[in-house]
C-alpha cells in the first residue's frame, strides 16, 4: 500500500486513467469484431462501411498510447486485407 501522499495521488489518477484507457479498449475490439463479424457472413459492403469507424477506434487508442503505433498499423493492415480477400 501507498505510504506517501504523492503515492496515494499516483494510483488515484492511475485508477482514473485505467477506466477511459479500458473504455478505448472495448470500443477497438468492438469496431473490430463487428467489422470481422460482417466479414464472416459475406457482408463485404457493410464491412467496407464499417472500416473508417474500426480505422478511428484504432489511431484513437494509439494516439492516447493504449496500444503502440506499430500495433495500430498492424491492425489497420490485416482488417484492409481481409476485406480485400472477401471481395
Amino acid at each position: 500500500m501507498a505510504i506517501t501522499s504523492s503515492a496515494k495521488k499516483a494510483i488515484r489518477a492511475s485508477a482514473k486513467k485505467h477506466v477511459f484507457n479500458l473504455r478505448r479498449k472495448n470500443t477497438l475490439n468492438d469496431a473490430t469484431k463487428s467489422l470481422m463479424k460482417a466479414l464472416a457472413a459475406k457482408d463485404v459492403s457493410t464491412a467496407e462501411k464499417l472500416l473508417p469507424s474500426a480505422f478511428k477506434a484504432i489511431d484513437k487508442a494509439a494516439k492516447r498510447g493504449v496500444i503502440k503505433g506499430n500495433t495500430a498499423d498492424r491492425k489497420k493492415a490485416r482488417l484492409a486485407a481481409a476485406i480485400k480477400r472477401a471481395k
